[in-house]
């Protein structure tokens, strides 16, 4: 083959990939800008703000220490973010919810409600925890949804940016491409070896 034609069909097949990283990147920075403007927008309309530093603190051992840092890091802020979702689902609504009876697993609570005594004081008791069970793992539901979208936004973001880099180092490398095939002799070929020339063979007389 020819080496300016090897040229040409290589920068030929950079130059696809240049306009598809191109496109790769522009469909994923609009995912990225979708999804975190969704995140914020359905958040900011909830009005849920993380507890101040004093409530945290007056919680005491109801948090672990590892989820009174979280609080406190957010204290009095609203939750506007993914990330913020997750903490406040799982180091707040979570530890609500394992504080109560059942450790606040709905199916367990709605069972023991079943088996009650219709009427009895027992029964009332299940109904009301199982209600705020409900109210509580739904939210937290929806937060981690939030975060987890939140999550893909991210993702979005970093794959975004690879791909804007990989389509500048591949357009780089398709004009250097391009410029090195125009000056590149027709007569230039590839993948072929030099020939190797036998040796003379030398007619002597044979010594008697």
């Amino acid at each position: 083959m020819q080496r300016k034609v090897f040229d040409k069909l290589a920068s030929g097949v950079g130059a696809v990939l240049v306009v598809i990283l191109l496109v790769a990147g522009g469909l994923l920075t609009w995912g990225h800008s979708f999804s975190n403007s969704n995140v914020h927008d359905q958040l900011a309309q909830q009005q849920i703000f993380f507890p101040t530093k004093a409530e945290v603190e007056a919680g005491g051992s109801e948090y672990t220490p590892a989820q009174a840092a979280a609080l406190k890091a957010n204290a009095g802020k609203q939750v506007l973010t993914g990330k913020q979702a997750q903490i406040y689902a799982n180091d707040y609504i979570g530890a609500h919810l394992y504080a109560m009876p059942q450790h606040g697993v709905y199916s367990k609570i709605s069972t023991a409600q079943r088996a009650a005594t219709p009427g009895s004081a027992q029964a009332t008791q299940l109904t009301a925890l199982k209600e705020t069970s409900f109210q509580g793992t739904t939210l937290r539901g929806m937060l981690l949804t939030a975060y987890a979208f939140g999550t893909i936004a991210t993702i979005m973001f970093w794959a975004s940016i690879a791909a804007w880099v990989g389509a500048a180092v591949l357009l780089v490398l398709t004009v250097l491409g391009f410029m090195h095939s125009s000056r590149t002799s027709g007569e230039e070929r590839m993948f072929e070896g030099k020939k190797e020339e036998k040796p003379q063979e030398t007619v002597g007389t044979a010594s008697r």
